[in-house]
């Protein structure tokens, strides 16, 4: 990929100038939920958001965390966020790596912090062993041109149902 002036450069080591990575802590739960209601915007998806710093901040910073969340930072100021958790595959006898959301705010987009925060995911799981990383893409999105780019594909034969907790009851009485 050839890069403009205007895209932020990678220096020798791969990482970006002014552009730092860092894991979110307890304190940041006001700033993944505003991250949340802004990937929620851009997806036409604000109706379902019902997150609350507090139901955040205990799936994440409890006693039994459930998904991690880093941030990309231009110059200290937060311009994008990843939510990731892990799975686990039996066919391949390893945990997997699923992100969740990737999200850059809108006007910093095409500056190659999108692949930065990508590329961190496929280092974590390297350094914990991963046996592969998954994601899902909304078929309208733009970004799936990106993922195909990077070497991501759409799984042949799969279809991710959904099950929200409504239907949770419902179930058993089938």
């Amino acid at each position: 990929m050839k890069l403009t002036e205007d895209k932020i450069k990678f220096t020798e080591d791969g990482v970006k100038p002014g552009l730092k990575i860092r894991a979110a802590e307890i304190k940041d739960v006001h700033l993944i939920l505003e991250f949340v209601k802004g990937i929620a915007r851009f997806e036409n998806l604000s109706h379902l958001v019902t997150a609350t710093e507090e139901t955040l901040a205990d799936a994440m910073f409890g006693n039994k965390p459930y998904a991690e969340v880093f941030f990309a930072e231009l110059d200290g100021v937060p311009v994008g966020f990843t939510v990731f958790f892990h799975n686990f595959s039996t066919f391949v006898g390893k945990p997997g790596l699923y992100i969740e959301d990737i999200f850059v705010k809108p006007e910093f987009r095409g500056k190659g912090i999108g692949k930065a925060m990508f590329l961190h995911c496929v280092k974590l799981a390297k350094e914990r062993n991963c046996g592969r990383i998954e994601w899902a893409v909304l078929e309208w999105n733009p970004a799936r041109e990106f993922y195909k780019h990077l070497g991501g594909s759409p799984a042949d034969g799969w279809q991710i149902y959904r099950m929200d907790e409504e239907k949770f009851e419902s179930a058993f009485e089938k």
